[in-house]
């Protein structure tokens, strides 16, 4: 195999797309595919060290081939030091007498899950925090699904749908694209058990992600839709919580209709989602996708970055005021796009400037999140002088640039 195919194989065994990949290396996707095809040679040693430690392959010989002698990877920082155990956890499903010892009070567990999914929103280091939880939540969560009886297993069911959910956000772009997959395959048949229509939604909101970031946007499309068609019957008089997440799988919707160029589906989606939003209370914020008024103002400066329309997206974010968004995530990440959107008008003074923002307020959100990452390769790379301090600081911080 060649060097190009090797990667390609990769890549694709991790279900990442190409876009991601070769924006963790600071180029575009026609740069890796002209590679992947073998249209390009690919001498320099700095960008393979980074595709290696982009795909956590830990030895450069696996893509160079065995002809070379092992070379040592550090793999950086997009390694995630709690996949190890999650994973541990969640095969000890499918393994005999591996049981915990104690009985699992099922309301307890319910409230813990709901805890880790408002710490994932409220700390900026979200990963760290909520991975070093996630293993014991688990184990707690499947063993109570296999004890409990009646109402309470119902309960259960949907709090391990919640449970295999939140792995997925908290692993994401780091995990083997068998484990991202294994969780939203649990989370769904779970919610299926319980036949609780919130909590289908809810995993399909977690697949349809999962499938957009693998580069499958159209079945994520097609999760998402059929999710929605199967939830709005049972809106009448039901929770907020089910209308949040009918208004949350329409803002996914729009996101990924934006990626795919679809303006005009996209805004449909985007102008739904705001009509829920407008007929639930004042405030209401849905409690794992943070759906809610702010929610979706904040989507449409992503939606209007990812239709490249970076006057309109600046403009919107001009109207916002960041500081009412409950999720330190969901800030962030609307600095990201702010970030994205001044670069695509050229001003990376700017960019730099709310990309550093967006990194005080959730230093890991922006070094998971491939846009961002991308953001700030583009910035070390082109940097001029007065901006290279800086831009060096940042793209070192988050991990896309070797520190000195």
């Amino acid at each position: 195999m060649t060097i190009g195919e090797r990667i390609r194989l990769l890549r694709e065994s991790k279900g990442m797309s190409r876009p991601v990949l070769a924006g963790m290396c600071g180029r575009g996707p026609d740069w890796l595919k002209k590679i992947e095809n073998g249209d390009r040679p690919l001498s320099s040693h700095t960008l393979l060290v980074q595709l290696a430690s982009a795909l956590q392959i830990d030895d450069l010989s696996v893509i160079t081939g065995p002809a070379e002698a092992a070379q040592p990877v550090s793999t950086g920082r997009m390694s995630y030091p709690a996949v190890p155990d999650i994973w541990s956890a969640v095969m000890e499903r499918n393994l005999p007498g591996h049981r915990i010892a104690v009985s699992v009070d099922v309301a307890l567990l319910a409230g813990r899950v709901d805890q880790s999914w408002r710490l994932w929103h409220k700390s900026g280091h979200n990963r760290t925090e909520v991975g070093s939880l996630l293993p014991e939540l688990i184990r707690s969560a499947e063993e109570a699904a296999r004890s409990a009886e009646g109402s309470q297993r119902r309960t259960a069911l949907v709090a391990l749908s919640d449970a295999y959910r939140l792995v997925g956000q908290a692993t994401a772009y780091v995990a083997p694209a068998e484990l991202a997959w294994m969780v939203a395959d649990r989370a769904m048949d779970a919610a299926r058990e319980a036949d609780d229509p919130a909590a289908m939604a809810c995993a399909a909101w977690n697949l349809g992600n999962i499938m957009r970031e693998t580069a499958y946007p159209q079945e994520a499309l097609r999760i998402v839709e059929g999710a929605a068609r199967e939830l709005r019957p049972h809106l009448d008089n039901a929770p907020d919580d089910w209308r949040g997440i009918y208004g949350a799988l329409h803002l996914h919707a729009a996101v990924t209709a934006a990626r795919e160029g679809a303006a005009g589906n996209a805004w449909r989606y985007w102008d739904t989602a705001n009509e829920v939003a407008k007929s639930l209370p004042s405030g209401y914020v849905h409690p794992s996708t943070v759906f809610g008024r702010v929610n979706v103002d904040f989507h449409a400066v992503s939606v209007a970055t990812d239709l490249c329309t970076s006057a309109k997206a600046l403009s919107l974010a001009d109207d916002l005021d960041p500081d009412v968004m409950p999720s330190t995530e969901r800030r962030s990440r609307l600095w990201v796009e702010v970030a994205r959107g001044h670069l695509q008008r050229g001003d990376r003074t700017a960019a730099l400037h709310v990309l550093d923002k967006a990194h005080k307020i959730s230093p890991e959100t922006v070094a998971f999140t491939p846009s961002a990452r991308v953001a700030a390769a583009e910035l070390w790379r082109k940097a001029g002088r007065s901006m290279r301090a800086d831009a060096t600081r940042l793209a070192e911080a988050i991990g896309v640039a070797p520190a000195a």
